[in-house]
């Protein structure tokens, strides 16, 4: 090794200042030279200057090999025969690997993977039904409360009684309160409004679900008469007039808090729901109140349609209703009845940043309320290995659809499912707790569960194309995972059905309208669930849907209001009130058009005041009376 001299430091300086100092002086008379070439011949140095070097991918540097020869030279020379040269700079190196490392292929163009960064984890590899697969640890059901109604299973409850449980005499007296309020400041002299009570709104309420049974196009038609309407009930409960006044002053909140949330519009102390807010609050406790979820359960969104303006609907092109409202929904698998839900106001539900499928989970699986042990299926709107790890920690066990681009989802193709691979194949693939499977049937469908095993002797019908072209039913495997997530997730899609039956949902503008009625659906569905219960645990035949619901109606009718006519009573004879008479004292004035024939008459019915004709070659008179069963 060389002896190092400290006197050498100074010659290297005055080396490395002269080939600086020389490389720029080089430079400078290159690039006069060249500007004082181009003037000559009529060119701009800045602007023809690309002509000359279009063939140059990059920007033209001044040639200095000329001033590094010399420095190299004097390098060598200056340096003593035994010193070693000064080692190299890294800065340069390190700025190189930067700029290779933004190739196309992350390494300077190399096809080459550097080691460690590959897109695929080695050692995975999907497997087939050939590789034995482990049962996983299977949950222990410990719920707070034994599943079912939490009635007395003895008791004999009517339908009225059950509904009751949802929509609370407070919760309508709430209601009803409000309702006179906004009644009262928004009505007229000529349409003067006049408080209605408790009875009032039972018999209103009785009419909505009525008109979920009879459809009819709009609200009059329900208090029309003649051939094709003349419903009598609708008159019996309560007229026309004040059934629409009640709808059009409908209201759930106190308007003045309505209005002083209002001026918190734009700040975050504004409340999207706060309108329906009493009715929605108790709602969702009064579905926890009266009933327990069994083992199985699943989450899934609820579309309600409106034609409402509101920030928060979702818009579905490709659905009849394409503006809607969404609720996210917590059902019993077995029954479809409603645990818990809540409105999506269009806004992060937390602060995780782990996405509204995630969130929107943890919000509804309450677990100091529910207990633990259950087997939750959701679809691949939710599903993510993150979440189901999480629900494990609070000792649920999941499952569902997953998408294959998912963070967490293995991303190899090592003996996947291919073209070629027969309905009914099976690639599964275990990491830590979860399960990934991957089943040919007529697409592929991926699954994610904590709870499943692989591959079992399990079977589904499916019709199958043989070589000559002929479909024949035979039985292809199935995984148990999707086994289970199809009988299991139909809870949200039963609990949808039945209300889309019956529904009493109407077309209104105003959005927590909207909500009031799909609350009385919730409330009628959650109330014939628990009506099953009870009778199937006497032993007696619970009654069908349609007649709970009729049974239901009579019931709000009979405590409501009383009718303005009195059932039963047989009609006026026509004689006494339908009589033809003029419409002035002068027959040849206050001619009107007849309402049959629309000739001029200067006739009319006494009680009906529809002018008619009633001469000798037309008799409007009789012929409408008839048409109308007047």
């Amino acid at each position: 090794m060389a002896h190092f001299d400290p006197t050498n430091i100074k010659s290297l300086k005055a080396i490395v200042d002269y080939c600086t100092r020389s490389s720029s002086e080089s430079a400078t008379e290159e690039s006069d030279s060249e500007a004082e070439e181009m003037f000559v011949e009529g060119q701009d140095i800045l602007l023809d200057k690309h002509t000359a070097d279009q063939d140059s991918d990059g920007e033209r540097e001044p040639d200095t090999s000329s001033a590094s020869k010399r420095c190299r030279v004097e390098q060598q020379e200056s340096s003593s025969p035994g010193e070693d040269p000064p080692p190299p700079t890294r800065r340069r190196s390190r700025r190189l690997e930067r700029g290779r490392g933004r190739g196309e292929n992350g390494d300077g163009g190399s096809s080459s993977s550097q080691p460690g960064m590959s897109a695929t984890p080695a050692g995975e590899r999907w497997n087939g039904v050939d590789t034995p697969d482990i049962t996983p640890p299977q949950p222990i059901f410990r719920p707070r409360n034994a599943p079912g109604p939490k009635l007395i299973l003895t008791a004999s409850y009517t339908p009225l009684e059950l509904f009751n449980l949802f929509f609370t005499n407070s919760v309508l007296d709430t209601i009803i309160r409000n309702t006179n309020i906004q009644g009262s400041t928004h009505h007229t002299a000529n349409h003067p409004w006049s408080d209605i009570t408790l009875q009032d709104m039972f018999s209103f309420m009785a009419l909505i679900i009525y008109m979920g049974v009879v459809k009819c196009c709009c609200f009059t038609d329900y208090w029309r008469g003649g051939n094709l309407y003349s419903l009598p009930f609708p008159k019996l409960v309560m007229t026309g007039r004040k059934f629409l006044m009640i709808t059009g002053s409908l209201q759930l909140n106190s308007p003045a808090a309505v209005d002083a949330n209002e001026l918190k519009k734009g700040t975050a102390d504004y409340d999207r729901l706060c309108k329906i807010k009493p009715l929605y609050d108790e709602m969702r406790e009064a579905c926890m109140r009266n009933y327990h979820p069994g083992q199985e359960m699943s989450i899934d969104e609820r579309m309600v349609a409106t034609k409402a303006r509101t920030g928060y609907k979702q818009y579905t092109k490709k659905k009849p209703a394409k503006s809607e409202c969404k609720l996210f929904v917590l059902t019993d698998s077995k029954n479809g009845y409603t645990w818990d839900f809540f409105v999506y106001g269009g806004r992060p539900l937390g602060n995780t940043g782990r996405g509204l499928g995630y969130e929107s989970v943890m919000a509804l699986m309450d677990t100091p309320i529910l207990g633990t042990g259950y087997k939750l299926y959701v679809d691949n709107f939710y599903t993510s290995p993150t979440l189901f790890r999480d629900l494990l920690q609070k000792k649920i066990w999941a499952c569902g659809t997953i998408r294959t681009n998912i963070i967490g989802f293995p991303k190899t193709e090592d003996n996947s499912l291919d073209s070629k691979s027969p309905r009914g194949s099976i690639r599964w693939m275990r990491k830590d707790s979860l399960l990934f499977i991957q089943w040919r049937d007529t697409g592929d469908v991926f699954m994610c569960s904590a709870l499943h095993t692989a591959h079992s002797e399990d079977t589904v019908r499916r019709r199958v194309k043989s070589a000559n072209g002929q479909w024949t039913v035979k039985d292809v495997s199935v995984p148990p995972c999707v086994k289970d997530y199809s009988r299991c997730m139909d809870g949200v899609d039963l609990s949808d059905a039945l209300i889309g039956y019956y529904k009493v949902l109407h077309k209104t503008r105003t959005w927590y309208k909207t909500f009031f009625f799909h609350f009385m659906d919730i409330a009628i569905i959650n109330a014939f669930v628990l009506h099953k219960a009870i009778a199937t645990g006497k032993g007696q035949k619970p009654m069908n849907q349609k007649a709970f619901r009729e049974t239901l109606v009579e019931q709000l009718a009979q405590v409501g209001s009383p009718s303005t006519t009195r059932p039963g009573s047989p009609p006026p004879p026509p004689s006494s009130h339908h009589r033809p008479v003029y419409i002035t004292g002068n027959s040849t004035e206050g001619r009107l058009k007849c309402r049959q024939c629309h000739a001029k008459t200067p006739l009319k019915c006494a009680s009906c005041g529809v002018p008619l004709c009633f001469v000798a070659g037309r008799d409007c008179y009789n012929d409408w009376h008839v048409a109308k069963n007047l």
